[in-house]
C-alpha cells in the first residue's frame, strides 16, 4: 500500500473516530470572563463518596488544582491548600504539547515546514556537529525527540539539561535513528518559531492561541505559566480537534493526526511532543529502554497526554469526551520519576474509573505495594512484595539486560557505580524502578 493511501486511510479513521466519540456537541466557555457551564456529577452517575475518595487521594498526593471536563463542561473542580481559580502555576514539560500546536499553526501560515532543516532558522553552527550531520536535523526531529544529539548532561554547564550552546549539542547518532528526551533541543523550537515569525514566542502564542481561546499565560525561560482553567481550555481545544467554538485554529488535519499518533517507530508512545496511551510499548526520559505495554494501563487506550515534571497533567480522552487537568507538587509515588513521572497518572485513573456507582476497580497492581531496598545500595537490592515475585530483569542506562532472576534478592556484585533500572513482574504485571549502585 502506498504511503499516500496509508495516510488517507489513517485520516479517514481519525475523522470517523472523532465523529463517533463526539455525539454530544462540545461546549466552549466564553473567551472573556469567568463563566463556565457545569455538568452535575450525579448526571454522570458519580457516587459522592467516590468523589470524596478521589479528592482525598489528590490532597494526599500534593495536588493544588484538579479539573474534570465532560464535553467541555466542568464536572469536577477542586483547589487545595491556598490555591484558587486564579492561582498561577507552571506547566513544566506539559507545555511542550502547546508548542507542538504552535508549530502546526506556523506551518499553516507558511512560515515554516516541519521538514525544513533547523539550521535554516537557527543558522549554521547551532550544534557541534559536522555541517552534514547538522543539516540532517529537521524541525520534525526536534518535535519527535529524534535529533540524534547527545542527551547526556554536560556537567561543566550550570544548567546542563537545558544548555543550548553549540558545545552542549554533540552528535551521537544520525537524526531519526535514536529517540531521547532532550530539553535543550526542544527549547530551540521556540527559537525556530521566533525566527520564522519575527515575533517573540509570547507574542506568537498570544495572537495565535491565547486570544482565540480565552487562555491566559506566559512563557518564561521556555516554561509556560498559567491557571488550571487555562490548561483545561487547551485540553478542550484538543478535544475539538483544533477548533474553538467554530473557529479553526489549526487547519492541517494530517499534522493534527500525527501530533496525537506515533510519530516514529522508536518510541511508539510519543507523537509531536504529546504522550500517547494504548501503544504496545513506551520509552521514558534518560534511559534507552523500551518497556512493553501501554504507558498508563488504567487509562483509556485512546488517551493522549501532556505530562510535566512534578506531575503537571493534561489528559485528553476523545472516547469519553473528557479532559483531566492536575497541577501541584510531585505526588511522591515510587517508579520512574524525573521529567515525566507517570505512576501518579495510573493511580489517578484507578480512582477515575471507579467514580460511577457500581463500577469496579481495575486490577492493576498498586505501584506502592512493591519496594526496593536499600536504594541506593553498596550491596544487593531486596524486592519487598506481599505476593510472589514472578521474575525480574536489571537494565543498565543503555537498556541492556545485565542480569535477571526470580528471587527477591538482586545482586549488584561486579556492577559499576551508577543508575540501573529494575523491571519486576508480579501477578502478570510489570513495574519498573530506578535503582542506584554505589561503590
Amino acid at each position: 500500500m502506498s504511503s499516500l493511501r496509508v495516510t488517507l486511510v489513517c485520516l479517514l479513521a481519525f475523522h470517523l473516530s472523532t465523529l463517533f466519540s463526539q455525539n454530544t456537541p462540545l461546549y466552549f466557555p466564553p473567551i472573556v470572563g469567568n463563566t463556565w457551564q457545569t455538568t452535575s456529577p450525579a448526571s454522570l452517575g458519580f457516587c459522592p463518596e467516590r468523589i470524596d475518595s478521589l479528592y482525598n487521594y489528590l490532597q494526599n498526593t500534593h495536588t493544588k488544582s484538579f479539573i474534570l471536563l465532560k464535553d467541555g463542561k466542568i464536572v469536577l473542580e477542586r483547589y487545595f491548600d491556598a490555591f484558587t481559580q486564579d492561582s498561577i502555576w507552571y506547566w513544566a514539560s506539559a507545555g511542550k504539547s502547546l508548542t507542538a500546536f504552535l508549530v502546526g499553526q506556523a506551518q499553516d501560515e507558511g512560515l515554516l515546514s516541519i521538514n525544513d532543516t533547523t539550521a535554516h532558522y537557527l543558522g549554521a553552527g547551532w550544534t557541534s556537529c559536522t555541517p552534514e550531520q547538522e543539516s540532517a536535523i529537521t524541525i520534525r526531529h526536534q518535535i519527535t525527540m529524534t535529533s540524534g544529539l547527545d542527551d547526556t548532561p554536560v556537567t561543566s554547564d550550570p544548567d546542563p539539561d537545558d544548555c543550548t550552546d553549540p558545545a552542549c549539542l554533540q552528535y551521537l547518532a544520525p537524526a531519526g535513528t535514536r529517540w531521547a528526551y532532550h530539553n535543550a533541543v526542544y527549547h530551540l523550537v521556540h527559537d525556530v518559531i521566533e525566527a520564522a515569525s519575527g515575533q517573540t514566542i509570547n507574542q506568537f502564542t498570544k495572537t495565535r492561541l491565547l486570544d482565540k481561546t480565552g487562555m491566559r499565560g506566559f512563557w518564561f525561560d521556555h516554561i509556560m505559566y498559567g491557571r488550571a482553567r487555562d490548561m483545561a481550555r487547551y485540553g478542550l481545544l484538543m478535544l475539538g480537534n483544533g477548533v474553538w467554538n467554530g473557529d479553526t485554529l489549526l487547519h492541517n488535519q494530517t499534522y493534527l493526526y500525527d501530533m496525537w499518533h506515533p510519530s516514529q517507530t522508536l518510541n511508539r508512545s510519543y507523537g509531536y511532543l504529546w504522550w500517547l496511551n494504548g501503544q504496545p510499548s513506551y520509552m521514558m526520559p534518560g534511559v534507552q529502554l523500551t518497556i512493553p505495554g501501554p504507558l498508563i494501563p488504567n487509562a483509556p487506550a485512546d488517551m493522549y497526554a501532556a505530562l510535566g515534571k512534578n506531575d503537571q497533567k493534561i489528559h485528553v480522552v476523545p472516547s469519553k469526551g473528557w479532559v483531566v487537568v492536575r497541577q501541584g507538587n510531585d505526588a511522591g509515588l515510587p517508579g520512574l520519576a524525573g521529567l515525566v513521572p507517570i505512576a501518579f497518572d495510573n493511580q489517578l485513573w484507578h480512582y477515575l474509573n471507579t467514580l460511577q456507582c457500581g463500577s469496579v476497580a481495575t486490577t492493576e497492581i498498586d505501584a506502592s505495594a512493591i519496594s526496593i531496598r536499600p536504594n541506593p545500595t553498596v550491596g544487593d537490592w531486596n524486592i519487598d512484595y506481599s505476593g510472589a515475585v514472578e521474575g525480574w530483569a536489571l537494565y543498565d542506562a543503555q537498556g541492556r539486560v545485565v542480569r535477571s532472576g526470580q528471587t527477591t534478592r538482586v545482586s549488584s556484585e561486579g556492577l559499576t557505580e551508577g543508575v540501573y533500572y529494575l523491571k519486576v513482574t508480579v501477578e502478570g504485571k510489570m513495574i519498573l524502578r530506578r535503582v542506584v549502585k554505589l561503590r
